[in-house]
Formats: structure tokens, sequence, C-alpha cells
């Protein structure tokens, strides 16, 4: 990813929690001849490997985990929130039109998991992603021919991260211009612009 310095976000802890607040990420491999991409929800576990690991699954009937046998390098891309910056919201001078965005790259080789290993997978997905409901649903209210069922369907993974890449092009560029360009933001009413805002603050000297 192209990443000029005054964009860069190195910091490990900083790259999880966008990671973990943008989980539904985009899964991209290469395999005979072809390239495939599938959008799926993943799991970062930070106790294991340098970088962390990353586990998620996908259906048995998507082709895309086949690409895994050959050891290749897989590419997970995680998007955070972004808005379109309109030079109007600059100070006098030079303007052009330009996009802030938050954006993590992690690169790692995809290892099938084993029954045991999806079934807690499946466990802690739906752990994770019911913990904000005031009445959590659990695999525990199903048959465990069900669960069963479910995971036969299923191909479940994990990637150790190997490379972990990060940018947050959030105006670092034009400082001067930063606070105006979040209250702009702000003024939007829309939470995806108002969450940029948010980020260009956090980074505004």
């Amino acid at each position: 990813m192209y990443t000029p310095k005054h964009f860069l976000e190195d910091r490990t802890p900083v790259l999880h929690e966008i990671m973990r607040s943008n989980s539904f990420a985009t899964l991209v491999t290469h395999g005979p001849g072809r390239m495939m991409a599938s959008h799926l929800p993943f799991l970062v576990d930070d106790t294991r490997g340098e970088l962390g690991t990353l586990r998620a699954h996908m259906a048995h009937a998507n082709p895309q985990w086949q690409d895994f046998a050959g050891g290749t390098e897989a590419l997970v891309i995680f998007a955070g929130p972004h808005a379109y910056i309109s030079p109007s919201w600059y100070g006098p001078g030079p303007r052009t039109p330009t996009w802030d965005y938050l954006a993590v790259h992690a690169y790692g080789t995809a290892v099938i998991l084993d029954p045991p290993a999806t079934m807690t997978l499946l466990h802690d997905l739906v752990s994770t992603y019911e913990s904000s409901f005031p009445r959590p649903w659990t695999l525990d209210t199903q048959s465990a021919g069900h669960i069963e069922a479910l995971a036969k369907g299923i191909v479940a993974f994990e990637i150790e991260i190997s490379r972990l890449e990060g940018k947050a092009k959030m105006s670092q560029n034009r400082p001067a211009d930063q606070p105006g360009v979040a209250a702009a933001l702000d003024a939007s009413g829309d939470p995806v612009a108002a969450a940029v805002a948010r980020e260009i603050r956090a980074r505004t000297p």
C-alpha cells in the first residue's frame, strides 16, 4: 500500500483496534490463473504471533479456500471510515479535493482449522458479535446436530500476520486546515464523516 510518511500508522495496537472496529474485511488470494476476493468477518487474536493472528471462515462451496493449499501469501484488507474532503474547507492558497480514510492491510499464509478449532471459532464469533445485545443469542440454544451441520458447511482458517501495513490519511499534510476540515465533517450530519472527524482530531498537532 502506497503510504507517504505523514500518513503512516505503524503502531500495532492501534492497527489491531482499527481491525477490530472494522472487522468485516476483504480476503484476497491468488490461485491458478486468477485472483479471488471474499468479504468475511474476522477476529483478531493479539496473543498469537508477533503481529497477531486472524481467524475467520467461509462457505465450503466457496472455491477460494482451495488457494490456501499452495501456501501463497493472502491479503486481508480492513477499510475504516472515509470521507470526501472539499477544498472549500481549506484556508487560502492552492487547494485540491481529496479523500481522507483509514486502511489496514494484513498479509500472511492461511491455514485450515481442524473440526475442534472450527467449533471454537464459531462460538467465539457468535460471542463477539452478540456481546452488545441485551439478550445475546448463543450456539448452545441449538441442537448438536444443527451445529455439526453448520460446521460441515464451512471452511475455518487462520492467518498468522507476517506483514501489517496501516494508513491513516487524515489531512496531516495540511495541519493548519485539520480543525476546519473536522468541523465541516461534523456539520454534515453523516455518522461516517463524524468518525473521520474524530480520527482527524486524534492526529492534529
